[in-house]
């Protein structure tokens, strides 16, 4: 069961759990307020028996507890995303030597797909105190600083999703460390040299720096400033296998439903070959009955089968074998407001 991975991440959490200051860099939920994580799940243009904008989402955070539908659209700088990002942009944080930020995409905004790095996406800004790790699938997102917020058109077509959360400045000297697996492109960034004795691997990675590694794959527990427990799973181009199957389920000792990008023929089939399964998701569902195919969705999650496990991981890589050879990685979490969404989200899988 998963309870058995949980006591290798038992640590007092107390000096952790500070309350999220209002002028503090944090995530900020759809009304600009701090929040120590949300999720957004970007609807696909195409879903059965409709066709919307493309920019609609579903939004979560613990004090949600459920997933709302947004009144705002992801191309507006209004809602969470906005709320969060223009502490970048309109903030200009990323003109201060007193705080880190850092935006990577293998597919960046502007510039041409290179497949040697890893599979991943996201955003740091921190500063000395805390800041936000944003971890999304959307491809030529988010844009450089100097263009202000803005969501790219060819992120309208499919599903897809963005998970922030809040940490305190120490975390991220761990997320730096996991980052040095996966290889991620960064396109634009900056550490500070009042930064640089303590992030010399971020720096070193922010110059395109390939650095060399101890082993193939890493994992890190994390804890959100509210002190909330998130595990990151990272593996490197050199650990050949889908992460899905052949780590993380076996890892977390739970059978995974899993949702990723699957386009005709290049899809790994659900796989029941290790003590522990992967069952692919083909169809999704979110309130109250929006209902799509998994090849019309980018996103990248998982759950736990089993509903007394409560898992939930959000990453990078999809479950093809092109994949199983770039580096990438998963967020998961043991938070039964993100499980319940995401296990109820699950519409139609494939048993092996």
């Amino acid at each position: 069961m998963a309870s058995q991975f949980r006591p290798c991440f038992h640590v007092t959490v107390v000096l952790l759990s500070f309350t999220v200051g209002r002028s503090d860099i944090s995530c900020r939920n759809e009304a600009g307020e701090p929040v120590d994580w949300f999720i957004i799940y970007k609807l696909p243009k195409y879903r059965i028996g409709e066709v919307g904008s493309g920019v609609e989402y579903m939004y979560l955070d613990s004090a949600v507890g459920s997933w709302q539908r947004s009144k705002f659209m992801l191309n507006t700088t209004q809602g969470a995303m906005a709320n969060t990002l223009n502490q970048l942009y309109k903030g200009k944080a990323y003109l201060s030597n007193s705080s880190v930020y850092a935006l990577y995409n293998d597919g960046p905004p502007e510039m041409k797909y290179i497949h040697t790095y890893g599979h991943t996406k996201g955003v740091l800004l921190f500063d000395h105190f805390q800041g936000f790790w944003l971890s999304h699938s959307i491809p030529h997102f988010p844009s450089f600083p100097e263009r202000g917020y803005q969501y790219p058109s060819s992120g309208k077509h499919n599903g897809q999703t963005a998970l922030c959360v809040t940490y305190q400045y120490a975390q991220f000297l761990s997320i730096a460390q996991q980052l040095v697996y996966v290889y991620p492109r960064f396109y634009n960034c900056s550490v500070p040299s009042v930064f640089s004795a303590d992030l010399t691997q971020l720096l070193k990675l922010c110059e395109g720096s390939k650095l060399p590694l101890t082993s193939n794959r890493g994992v890190k527990p994390l804890f959100s400033v509210r002190g909330d427990k998130f595990v990151s799973f990272v593996k490197s181009e050199l650990f050949v296998d889908d992460i899905y199957t052949g780590w993380v389920a076996q890892v977390l000792d739970t059978n995974l439903l899993v949702q990723t990008w699957q386009t005709q023929g290049r899809e790994l089939p659900s796989n029941c070959s290790l003590p522990k399964h992967t069952m692919n998701i083909k169809r999704t569902r979110l309130p109250p009955s929006v209902q799509f195919q998994s090849h019309y969705d980018h996103s990248k999650w998982c759950v736990s089968q089993a509903y007394e496990d409560q898992v939930t991981c959000l990453g990078d890589l999809n479950r093809v074998k092109a994949q199983m050879s770039r580096g990438g990685g998963l967020i998961c979490s043991y938070n039964p407001v993100i499980y319940k969404a995401f296990r109820q989200a699950v519409d139609w899988y494939i048993s092996c």
